[in-house]
């Protein structure tokens, strides 16, 4: 018998083994497919390098990287092939990735799971597109910058999807009713996209779904009670829309539930009294509406409740203690309502917090000290109450608290230094309060502050170097206390401070530069400054708002100010400025708020200053929405907690009084104010280019000539000031367009004519806006104009040409005929006299002319 040679068994054995994987790479056509996409991306980022492995030396694509092919006995093909069903393409890191990259990997049309997530590509989704992918079972394009509207997805003929994430995009429109077909959807996020309408009634079509998540869209109108119907779902949120009226009651159907967020949405009425049915609810969010009534005692049953945020609301009523016996709570957060606390009833807790919010719920007298017992607190919120007292020690030792909020209290005393020794503290807000004494000197201890906002106390002392120290710091508020001195903390330059108000205090000596270069706002008014503006100011290049009114700021506004080109807002109120303005300031070609008011500034307003201030000449189509990067809501949300900061106001001269500009909406207004000041000459008619403009403020100058006509161009302005000056002539009837006015002021200048009549100008009523303009007349101020006035009775012309000659002929003879006539009466009458005596009778005779003289 002839034995078989062992090395060529154990070949055979192993080409046997080795035929089937051969023949089971994937397609030529897939394979091309990918490789066309890695080039794609390589055209416009030649250094990416996410996807070595796929190059075409390499014949199976199904052993490449991220690729995941399926079995031949797998296959629903007759081949002995297998086929590409799943691409784990999230975080490839390329720069610039367009979606029309991901052309062709819709032609790989065995797909079952596709994952382009966290990949920044941005555009649209090509035609032919994810329709072609109807095996799909997973698709996740989430965190990208797709702004494809989703009816252009095909839904229709994704019929198998089991997962669908498209969060973080800008996919916009009314959520297609396809999209509700998809019968075996478990998993479906749109969060953060730009939908709008309402969410229909055939949501409840999706009966197996286990989330669903629709939250921070545009979505509208009553929450469906069809929603009852996904009995399976674990989370639902639907925050941060526009739902309105109440919780549809059919939400209690939903058993399974562990987590529910309503909130910030327009909710009303009451929350549903059996909430507390929902045994299974671990978290449970309704902040930020308008819900009304008290907290439902039924809530008493949910013993899985972990977090419980009904913060916002208008909830009413005495918070329940009983609040405190869930074992499992870890955040409780009812601040900014109207419940009250029972400050004589005793809590003892049987909850271990990590987020607490009592804001503005009657807590009164110290610090309560059962708060001491939750050493795990990292969020804690006590603002807008009435506690009074010192800062407790046993607080300041709370080595986990992060976010700290007691402003708006009553809390006095000085500031523990152990206050700051742990790295944890993040946020850090005691603003108004009655703290007093100098700040801790280790406040640069505080390694981890990124918010430190101490304003509207009354702090003393100068500011300790060590809070330049603090790496992580971005904003820093020490406005409105009596800090002095006049050398300021040096900070890194590279630092990443972006907004510092010293606002109100007794800082003296030269305006501080020494700043990061990276800060935008820098709020130093109210203080006793003094000196030139420095030149080396010039250095913090991206300043978007820089407030130093209400100084001694003395010399010329320095050219060197146009190198800050960033500006925005820059307010010069009040100081004691002089020379001109100068004519390169218009370089700032971002400017919004320009306030050069009540200094001693002359010459006349440049043309070259008007013509170049692009920022004021057209307002942006959504500047209703937008802020400046200065002026931005700081805004921190987690699972456990949520809080919102606002900058303070910008104050400035508006409408005849000082009114304060809410950060919310600073971006909305346009402001030039170059009043009290020694201005002459004409004004500009190029100021009417300034179409942005809401408020234009020339009064108590010496401006003269007439008023530019061009100012009725001024669209969008709603007050306009030019008095106090020497114009004269007459208020253009042009005004009359200006149909967002509701403030004009000409008064005490020489004005004449009449006020213009129509539009707004009919509203602008108050005699005093026109006094001491002798030449004005109008409605206004009551005093008519002369072609009002009806005609004078005139007399008789006889001697007009236009009568007939023969009356003038009459008048002319007439004269003479009658006093001949008039003279021989009274002769006859003393002729026809009655007799007298005799001898008076002879005398008459001989001195007949002596009658005539007597009786004359």
């Amino acid at each position: 018998m002839v034995m078989a040679n062992p090395t060529l068994l154990l070949q055979s054995i192993f080409i046997l083994f080795l035929l089937p994987c051969l023949s089971s790479s994937c397609p030529k056509y897939q394979k091309q497919a990918l490789l066309q996409f890695k080039s794609s991306i390589l055209a416009i980022d030649s250094s990416f390098d996410g996807l070595d492995s796929w190059n075409s030396s390499s014949s199976n694509c199904c052993l490449w990287d991220k690729v995941t092919c399926s079995s031949p006995s797998n296959s629903n093909s007759t081949s002995t092939s297998s086929v590409v069903i799943a691409l784990h393409l999230s975080y490839l890191y390329a720069l610039h990735m367009s979606s029309s990259l991901l052309a062709p990997l819709f032609f790989i049309r065995s797909l079952r799971v596709l994952d382009l997530s966290w990949n920044l590509i941005n555009g649209q989704i090509p035609a032919l597109g994810l329709g072609n992918l109807s095996n799909l079972v997973h698709l996740d394009l989430s965190w990208n910058y797709i702004n494809s509207q989703i009816s252009a997805l095909e839904f229709g003929n994704l019929s198998n999807l089991v997962h669908l994430d498209l969060s973080k995009n800008f996919i916009y429109g009314q959520i297609p009713l396809q999209l509700f077909q998809l019968k075996y959807l478990r998993y479906l996020d749109l969060g953060s996209n730009e939908l709008q309408g309402g969410l229909s009634p055939k949501v409840g079509y999706l009966q197996d779904l286990r989330m669903l998540n629709m939250s921070s869209n545009r979505l509208s109108g009553e929450l469906p009670e069809e929603i009852g119907n996904l009995t399976k779902l674990r989370q639902l949120s639907l925050s941060s829309n526009k739902f309105s009226n109440g919780i549809p009651s059919s939400i209690l159907h939903l058993k399974e539930l562990e987590e529910l967020d309503l909130g910030n949405n327009s909710l009303s009425m009451e929350i549903p009294s059996d909430i507390g049915n929902l045994s299974n609810l671990s978290y449970l969010s309704l902040r930020k509406n308008k819900l009304t009534g008290g907290v439902p005692a039924s809530m008493q049953k949910l013993n899985k409740l972990n977090s419980l945020n009904l913060e916002e609301n208008l909830l009413t009523g005495e918070i329940p203690f009983w609040l405190f016996d869930f074992k499992d709570l870890q955040s409780l957060l009812l601040g900014g309502n109207n419940l009250t606390w029972n400050n004589s009833m005793k809590v003892v807790p049987k909850c271990r917090l990590l987020g607490l919010s009592l804001r503005s719920c009657g807590l009164q007298g110290d610090i309560p000290e059962w708060i001491s017992t939750q050493t795990n607190l990292s969020h804690l919120d006590l603002s807008m109450n009435h506690l009074h007292g010192p800062y407790p020690q046993w607080l300041a030792e709370f080595h986990f608290l992060s976010f700290l909020f007691l402003s708006h209290n009553k809390l006095s005393g000085s500031l523990p230094t152990a206050l700051f020794r742990y790295s944890q503290l993040f946020i850090l807000a005691l603003s108004h309060n009655n703290f007093s004494g100098e700040l801790p000197k280790n406040i640069g201890d505080a390694k981890s502050l990124f918010i430190l906002i101490l304003d509207g106390n009354n702090f003393s002392g100068p500011i300790p170097q060590s809070v330049s120290q603090i790496s992580n710091l971005q904003l820093l508020d020490l406005s409105r206390n009596r800090l002095s001195g006049n050398i300021f903390p040096v900070f890194d330059p590279q630092g990443i401070l972006w907004y510092a108000d010293f606002s109100f205090n007794q800082f003296s000596g030269e305006v501080p530069t020494t700043f990061p270069l990276n800060i935008r706002t820098l709020a130093l008014e109210g203080n006793k400054f003094s000196g030139a503006l420095p030149l080396n100011l010039k250095k913090l290049r991206n300043l978007e708002r820089l407030e130093l009114q209400d100084n001694n700021i003395s010399g010329e506004l320095p050219n060197s100010l146009l190198e800050i080109s960033h500006l925005r807002v820059l307010n010069l109120r009040n100081n004691s400025l002089q020379g001109s303005i100068p004519k390169t300031l218009s370089n700032l070609q971002n400017l919004r708020i320009l306030d050069l008011s009540s200094n001693n500034l002359t010459g006349e307003i440049p043309i070259e200053f008007v013509n170049h201030l692009t920022g004021m000449i057209e307002a942006p189509p959504n500047a209703t929405s937008q802020t400046l990067s200065s002026g931005v809501v700081i805004a921190f949300s987690s699972k456990f907690f949520s809080t919102e900061f606002v900058v303070n106001e910008l104050i400035v001269n508006w409408k005849k009084s000082k009114q304060g500009l809410s950060s919310h909406n600073i971006n909305m207004y346009f402001l030039l104010d170059l009043s009290n000041n020694q201005l002459s000459n004409e004004i500009p008619a190029s100021l009417g280019a300034l179409k942005a403009l809401k408020m234009l403020n020339l009064s108590y100058n010496k401006l003269s000539g007439k008023i530019p006509a061009r100012l009725s161009d001024l669209q969008n302005v709603e007050g306009l000031d030019l008095s106090h000056n020497k114009l004269s002539g007459p208020i253009p009837t042009a005004f009359t367009k200006l149909q967002q006015l509701t403030t004009l002021d000409v008064s005490n200048n020489k004005l004449t004519g009449r006020i213009p009549v129509g539009g707004q100008m009919n509203t602008v009523v108050d005699p005093n806006f026109f006094a001491n303009n002798s030449g004005l007349c109008g409605f206004q101020i009551h005093v008519s104009c002369p072609e009002d006035l009806p005609p004078a009775p005139k007399l008789q012309d006889h001697y007009n040409k236009d009568e007939p000659w023969i009356l003038q002929e009459a008048v002319g003879i007439g004269y003479p005929v009658g006093f001949l006539l008039t003279i021989g009466i009274i002769f006859l009458a003393g002729y026809f006299n009655p007799s007298s005596p005799s001898n008076s009778r002879r005398r008459h005779r001989h001195h007949p002319h002596r009658l005539i003289r007597q009786r004359i």
